[in-house]
C-alpha cells in the first residue's frame, strides 16, 4: 500500500459520524476479538488503532483514512466491564450507525480460539437481515496449533452457517489474511 492510513476522527453520536463521500468499510466483533490489531495489520502500522488487553476499550466509532475508502472501527459487543447504561449507549450508537451509514463492506471478526457466541450469531443474522455486505474473518490464528486451525474453522463456519471458504483466517502477528481482506475490499469497492 503506497498510501499511509491515518486517524480521522471519533464519533460518540450521529452528529459526529464521518462521511466525505468515499466508501465506508467497517470492522466489527465482540470485545477483545482483535479489531484494533486487524486494523493495524491492514494499515501496516502497529500504533494506528489503540490496542488493549482490557475488553470494551473502544467506546466510540473511530474513523481512519485508507485513501480510496474510510475504515470505521466499531465498538465491541458482548462482554465488557461497563455499566448497563454504557452498553445501551453503545447499542443505540450502533443501531443509528447501521441505519444512517451506507456501508460498502463490513469485516466481521470472530476469535479463532472460541466458538461463536450468541452475540456473534446475532450480528451475522443482523447483517443478513439488513442486507449489509460482509466478509467473515477469524483472528488470532497464530495462537492455535497449526493442526487445530482447520478443524476450528470448520466448527466456526458451521456455527455461523457460513462456508469454510467464506471465512478468512488472520493473524495480526504474522500478517496472515491481510491480502485476502484487501482483495475482498477491492471487490466491494468496484461493485
Amino acid at each position: 500500500m503506497s498510501f499511509t492510513p491515518k486517524f480521522i476522527t471519533s464519533a460518540a453520536s450521529e452528529k459526529g459520524f464521518f462521511n466525505d463521500g468515499r466508501p465506508i468499510v467497517a470492522v466489527s466483533g465482540k470485545s477483545n476479538v482483535g479489531k484494533s490489531s486487524v486494523i493495524n495489520m491492514l494499515a501496516g502500522n502497529k500504533k494506528l488503532a489503540r490496542t488493549s488487553v482490557t475488553p470494551g476499550r473502544t467506546r466510540l466509532i473511530n474513523y481512519f483514512d485508507f485513501g480510496n475508502f474510510v475504515l470505521a472501527d466499531l465498538p465491541g459487543y458482548g462482554y465488557a466491564k461497563v455499566s448497563k447504561e454504557e452498553k445501551m449507549k453503545w447499542a443505540n450508537l450502533m443501531e443509528t450507525f447501521f441505519a444512517t451509514q451506507k456501508l460498502t463492506l463490513l469485516i466481521a471478526l470472530f476469535d479463532s480460539r472460541h466458538l461463536p457466541t450468541a452475540d456473534d450469531k446475532d450480528m451475522v443474522n443482523f447483517l443478513y437481515g439488513y442486507r449489509i455486505p460482509f466478509i467473515a474473518a477469524v483472528t488470532k490464528t497464530d495462537k492455535l496449533p497449526k493442526t487445530k486451525i482447520k478443524p476450528m474453522m470448520m466448527e466456526i463456519s458451521a456455527e455461523l452457517k457460513l462456508g469454510v471458504g467464506d471465512i478468512i483466517p488472520t493473524s495480526a502477528e504474522t500478517g496472515k489474511g491481510k491480502a485476502e481482506i484487501f482483495s475482498a475490499i477491492e471487490r466491494a469497492l468496484v461493485n
